[in-house]
């Protein structure tokens, strides 16, 4: 028996060993960075009242989602887009590559029409159902294909049956202008009757991403508002860099005071919980990176909030341990009391902050509900690693003759 629970004690300790060595690089090197760590573009977007129109509640909250999926059209990760005021929104975008192409798609109306040559309108781009971007294989220029919905391509159809009918080939009224925020973009002339909602914008592309661009913010729909820029920042990285190398200082000087304080007070307890914060960091991170969780500078002070309150669920556990080995309990006795008399301590502390992360969460905005998911996450891990890892270990170590002397826990 005592052999077996060496050899399970070994298998651990080399399990932790192998999982962490070959987990943290990858871990961390995935971690999905916020705007205050990476840089970035942060937008303040006022909407403005027209004659014809003024803006409502109902259009803030339509523009917001228009924002949105044209940030995913930009391949933003996690964006954070919120109200401010009546009139106002915030966008915020990581990590991008271009800021000021993200900054002219993201306040670009894109109001698009379809207009005869006597200026009538016939299509709007709410009848749109897809635009794509392509390379003509013969030409090698970029243009994009438009599908219209299909009570638009009926609609489609009949006019340019109608213009094919009416006026001979060549006259410039057999043609239908596409127009972008009120400007031509191109006049195709309609050479035949088009029944399957088809169109196509080509000239005045550049390039391929300019097309695609173009179809992405097509795609996303038109602002239900006209929008101006009130505010642009552009954050650089150095910044972040500094953020993160700071934030880099503070975790290592807490994990090194843990790693010594811990086996210096509760001796062998002590070495457990630091085998248990080895796999606490490797359940946390895998839980960031699986649910793809922006990483804020705030979200790290609720990294070292949780690894705080991990070691604190294993300092209770062990003090009511050496409560029971000084009421002359057996070892065995003592391990499984103290973990029964803690364990609800701990779910009463672990749930009441869980409940407060929650609350920040579903009513908090940008970097508060960063800071709530991170938060939530830790106690998540540290609650398995506490209460089950850790009471695992501790079983299998009791049950080990070397390891039966009450001095190894601090009594």
């Amino acid at each position: 028996m005592n052999r077996s629970n060496i050899f399970k004690l070994v298998l651990i300790l080399i399990f932790v060993l192998v999982i962490s060595v070959l987990s943290y690089p990858p871990l961390i090197k995935s971690l999905n960075l916020g705007l205050d760590l990476q840089g970035g573009v942060q937008l303040v977007l006022g909407a403005v009242d027209t004659d014809e129109h003024k803006v409502t509640s109902d259009d803030m909250e339509q523009l917001a989602t228009v924002m949105g999926q044209r940030v995913d059209e930009l391949g933003v990760n996690e964006p954070i887009i919120q109200r401010e005021g009546d009139k106002r929104l915030i966008v915020e975008l990581a990590g991008i590559k271009d800021p000021e192409e993200a900054i002219e798609l993201v306040g670009r109306t894109a109001s698009l029409e379809f207009q005869l040559s006597d200026g009538t309108v016939i299509l709007h781009g709410a009848e749109l159902q897809t635009a794509n971007a392509r390379v003509d294989s013969v030409t090698q220029q970029a243009h994009v294909n438009l599908q219209f919905k299909p009570e638009g391509a009926q609609k489609f159809a009949q006019i340019t049956r109608e213009l094919v009918n009416q006026y001979p080939r060549g006259d410039t009224r057999r043609s239908i202008a596409i127009l972008l925020d009120g400007e031509v973009i191109t006049k195709p002339h309609v050479d035949s009757t088009i029944p399957d909602g088809q169109a196509m914008i080509s000239g005045g592309f550049q390039t391929f991403e300019e097309a695609a661009n173009l179809a992405a913010i097509l795609r996303a729909g038109a602002l239900p508002v006209d929008v101006e820029i009130l505010e642009k920042r552009i954050v650089g990285p150095q910044l972040g860099l500094d953020s993160i190398e700071k934030s880099k200082i503070a975790i290592i000087v807490g994990i090194v005071f843990i790693l010594i304080f811990m086996p210096a007070f509760y001796r062998l307890n002590g070495l457990i919980a630091n085998v248990s914060l080895a796999l606490y960091g490797v359940i946390f991170l895998s839980l960031i990176v699986g649910i793809n969780a922006v990483l804020t500078l705030p979200g790290i002070a609720g990294l070292l909030l949780s690894l705080g309150m991990s070691i604190d669920a294993n300092i209770i556990i062990y003090e009511r341990i050496k409560e029971e080995l000084r009421n002359k309990k057996s070892l065995r006795a003592a391990v499984d009391a103290g973990f029964r008399r803690s364990t609800l301590t701990i779910l009463d502390a672990n749930l009441t902050t869980l409940l407060v992360a929650g609350v920040l969460y579903f009513f908090g905005v940008g970097l508060v509900r960063g800071f709530a998911v991170i938060l939530i996450l830790g106690i998540l891990a540290s609650m398995f690693t506490a209460l089950v890892f850790t009471r695992f270990l501790l079983r299998i170590v009791v049950r080990i003759k070397f390891f039966q002397n009450t001095r190894f826990f601090g009594v």
